[in-house]
C-alpha cells in the first residue's frame, strides 16, 4: 500500500491509501493460457475469477464461450471447473477444466481505476485546484 497526503495552504489536509495493483493481473488481458500445464491452467481460473474482466475460453470440442469468470473450484481435480456469465446473457454456464483448451484475458478489467481510493485522491486534487468537485460518478 501507497499513503498520499494532498494539502495546501489554508486547505484541510486529505490523506489517501492506495493498494498497489496485484502485478499478476498488470498484463492479464494481454494473456492467453492453453491447458497443457494443468497446474497453470488452475492458476489461470483463479485469475480470471479476480480479473473483473470478460474471459475467453476455447474448449475441446471446439466452442467458444465468453464471458465474466464469477466462480471457479479448483479442488477436487475431478470436479475442477470455472462459471461464466455469457457476454450474450445466455444462461450462466459451467464449464469443466478438463474441456478446456485455451482460456484467454479478452476483455477489460471494469473495475481498473475506480477505486473508493482512487476516487478520493482525484476529488481532493480537484477541490486542491480550486476545480468543481462533485460526489456524483462518473458516467458509464
Amino acid at each position: 500500500m501507497t499513503t498520499t497526503t494532498i494539502a495546501a495552504a489554508g486547505t484541510t489536509t486529505m490523506t489517501t491509501t492506495e493498494r498497489v495493483a496485484d502485478p499478476r493481473m498488470q498484463n492479464a488481458a494481454a494473456a492467453s493460457i492453453d491447458a497443457s500445464d494443468p497446474a497453470r491452467l488452475r492458476e489461470a481460473v483463479l485469475r480470471a475469477v479476480d480479473f473483473r474482466g470478460d474471459v475467453t475460453i476455447e474448449c475441446v470440442d471446439g466452442s467458444i464461450v465468453e464471458g465474466f469468470a464469477f466462480d471457479a473450484r479448483v479442488e477436487p481435480p475431478d470436479a475442477a471447473c470455472v462459471r461464466i456469465l455469457p457476454a450474450d446473457g445466455a444462461a450462466r454456464q459451467t464449464v469443466p477444466l478438463a474441456a478446456i483448451r485455451t482460456l484467454a484475458f479478452t476483455g477489460k478489467d471494469a473495475a481498473s481505476g475506480k477505486s473508493w481510493e482512487t476516487w478520493l485522491r482525484r476529488y481532493a486534487e480537484r477541490k486542491l485546484a480550486g476545480e468543481a468537485a462533485s460526489i456524483e460518478s462518473d458516467p458509464l
